[in-house]
């Protein structure tokens, strides 16, 4: 499923399987923060492909949380 974003005032698209998409809608809920806020804070910290830093850290939060 892709999405539009804007992030650091620049239009980008993101590709995620649904799963995805529902979890990274979950935590931001429990940080108290927007999608948005949330992806611009994946966004600062990765090094490679955002959809992929999106997954990882998706990854490592369930990991985190057992």
């Amino acid at each position: 499923m892709k999405r539009s974003v804007r992030i650091s005032h620049h239009n980008t698209s993101i590709s995620l399987e649904p799963e995805f998409w529902s979890e990274l809608k979950a935590m931001a809920s429990q940080d108290k923060l927007s999608l948005k806020q949330l992806i611009e804070r994946v966004d600062a910290h990765r090094t490679g492909n955002l959809s992929s830093a999106l997954r990882l850290y998706v990854l490592k939060r369930l990991k985190g949380a057992r």
